[in-house]
């Protein structure tokens, strides 16, 4: 707090102690005071005044820097009124108190509400598990029928299983780092595990994959990695080009790697590239191809966070899309 915002806030009270000495000044000189006693009187009130200012200014600072260091020491800054030392007046222990109130009721609410994120964690992770159970039967079904069949459901499954892994991801959000084991794995078997994933869709969207220079040690979770690269190419199937083509290249940067998946695809119009990583954002191809939920390249950016991987996107209407994944050095790395 500046002086200049304490004046500010005791202006009302200065005004009316000035207007009140000003006032016993008159009276006194009316009262056949001699001018100088009630000018010595006058030097008097204002250096006392002056002085009790600059006292209580000190005090009131004082104080604020020891409230905004315990605020500063605490992690959960709304337990602040329950970490703070005993008010130095009344009026300010009252404020406390009612602070304290707040406090506790608000933290109830946290409390209340990180049970109900809980419970639907487990929900959704019960679920999911639960889920897969009934798509293998119908995967197996499928495996079994004539090549027609087969070849209309299994794509429709895979897409099943896409949106499940979504919806276990976008669960676990809150507390995705838990779920995350950074350490180094071969990029090649990532990619693998990616195209594995999806390799039905791949061959029913008629997309062919190349890749190049992949063979490289990243520090990442191949797990949510793979997780990554197939959202990617959920969305080269979706926004596919007439002979489409996918291209995962890999190269050094220095003691990063970067990973660069490209398609041929119909691209991204140029207005809308700053925005397609917000959540819930289709764009104009999403609502004329239907279907999209606007959630792919938001858990993209999401695991990329979690992964600390840099993650950026280029894309040109017409011509296809890149998107660029760098991969930490070790030495980067906080939760290896």
């Amino acid at each position: 707090m500046t002086f200049r915002e304490y004046l500010s806030d005791r202006m009302e009270r200065l005004i009316i102690e000035t207007v009140f000495a000003a006032a016993a000044a008159g009276f006194l000189v009316a009262a056949g005071t001699a001018a100088g006693v009630v000018v010595i009187l006058l030097i008097a009130w204002l250096a006392t005044a002056v002085g009790m200012l600059l006292f209580d200014y000190y005090q009131c600072r004082i104080r604020l820097q020891e409230l905004w260091a315990v605020m500063d020491g605490l992690d959960e800054k709304y337990l602040f009124a329950e970490c703070v030392t005993k008010g130095r007046s009344i009026y300010e222990r009252k404020l406390l108190e009612l602070s304290r109130r707040a406090g506790k009721s608000m933290i109830r609410a946290v409390s209340d509400a990180r049970e109900a994120q809980r419970e639907y964690q487990e929900y959704v992770e019960s679920w999911v598990h639960e889920i897969k159970t009934p798509m293998t039967a119908a995967e197996l079904v499928c495996r079994n029928a004539d090549a027609k069949t087969r070849q209309k459901l299994l794509p429709e499954l895979a897409q099943i299983q896409a949106h499940v892994e979504r919806a276990l991801f976008y669960a676990r959000a809150g507390s995705a780092e838990k779920d995350i084991l950074v350490r180094e794995v071969d990029l090649a078997e990532v990619v693998a595990q990616a195209i594995g994933n999806h390799r039905m869709l791949l061959i029913e969207s008629g997309i062919r994959v190349e890749t190049e220079q992949i063979e490289q040690n990243v520090y990442t979770d191949a797990k949510w990695a793979a997780f990554l690269l197939g959202q990617l190419l959920q969305n080269a199937a979706r926004y596919r080009s007439e002979h489409p083509v996918v291209t995962l290249s890999g190269r050094q940067l220095g003691k990063q790697v970067q990973l660069a998946v490209s398609d041929n695809g119909i691209g991204i119009p140029a207005h809308e590239q700053p925005r397609v990583f917000d959540r819930g954002f289709t764009g104009q191809n999403g609502r004329a191809r239907g279907g999209s939920t606007g959630m792919g390249l938001y858990l993209c950016r999401r695991v990329a966070g979690c992964l600390e991987a840099d993650l950026w996107l280029s894309s040109e209407e017409g011509r296809g899309t890149t998107v660029t994944i760098t991969f930490p050095a070790k030495e980067n790395l906080t939760k290896l």
